[in-house]
């Protein structure tokens, strides 16, 4: 058995990565109360795992557009803690923490999560990079603006692309300046966070303006509800759509792909890595965990 804590780095100009979904929440925006017990949420992470998932990202928040309050660091950990400390000891593959609290960051790291996925970018609480660095833990950083309950309110943008890539470039500093190894960043644009459907989409066509940052990008699109304001599909059927808009982004840069659907995400991958031209630039690697 490997565990996450002595997994090292991702080589990312081969082939992308899988990063597998699972939501401990009554709420969130599809699988909302699929995985509330730990042993359903233990199994479910496995299934992933044998499915071909690369990691497992484990959240004990709701961030759908008009979720119910957000809940404190307590909370969350109560939600997640059970889950995290038993997939660590059984997992084969590294798992990640989905949160914006510095408290249950140290709590996942501590107990062997590999990766911190943070939608805020360090926005709601800093002390994520402190807790990052000191565990040489990866690090997720996504655009998103505003308190943990409006990360969802659509914002005006002169250009969308442009002030992503901003807000990434300064969030990439703060945290190389809190001592996390510039390796071990990655970045989201954050697709459905702080924008309307379209400009998620000219989040996801500036894609090749953030490879200009050097480090790999990170994205979420699965069943999103950008997917359905461009189809006029409900959650339930945004698989094509969504495996759609991930080759596209595959094609402008992006490496890592956060999904619901890990299996048909893989032979999507696989598919649009073989037609990838050669010649292409490859994207830096990812240190996970030392």
């Amino acid at each position: 058995m490997i565990f996450a804590h002595r997994l090292g780095s991702w080589d990312l100009s081969r082939r992308g990565r899988v990063v597998g979904i699972l939501n401990v929440t009554p709420d969130s925006f599809s699988d909302g109360g699929l995985f509330l017990t730990p042993e359903s949420a233990i199994r479910r992470a496995e299934q992933m795992a044998e499915e071909g998932a690369d990691a497992v990202d484990v959240g004990g928040q709701s961030t759908r557009p008009g979720a119910s309050e957000p809940v404190g660091p307590e909370e969350e950990w109560a939600r997640v803690g059970p889950v995290i400390d038993a997939l660590a000891k059984r997992l084969s593959i590294p798992l990640s923490i989905d949160t914006y609290w510095g408290e249950v960051a140290r709590r996942a790291l501590d107990a062997g999560a590999a990766m911190v996925n943070d939608v805020s970018g360090l926005g709601v609480d800093s002390s994520i990079a402190d807790h990052a660095a000191r565990a040489r833990a990866g690090l997720v950083l996504m655009h998103s603006v505003g308190a943990p309950s409006r990360l969802h309110e659509p914002r005006e943008y002169g250009d969308v692309a442009a002030e992503v890539r901003d807000f990434l470039e300064t969030r990439l500093r703060l945290a190389e300046s809190r001592g996390v190894e510039r390796e071990k960043i990655a970045l989201d644009p954050g697709i459905g966070f702080s924008k309307r459907a379209e400009q998620s989409l000219e989040a996801l066509r500036g894609l090749p303006l953030l490879t200009s940052l050097g480090r790999p990008l990170y994205i979420g699109v699965s069943r999103k509800s950008f997917l359905g304001a461009s189809t006029g599909t409900a959650v339930e059927r945004r698989l094509a759509a969504g495996l759609g808009a991930s080759v596209a982004a595959y094609g402008l840069g992006a490496r890592i792909f956060r999904t619901h659907d890990v299996p048909e995400t893989l032979d999507a991958l696989r598919a649009a890595e073989a037609l990838r031209d050669p010649a292409s630039e490859a994207s830096p690697p990812l240190e996970i965990r030392a």
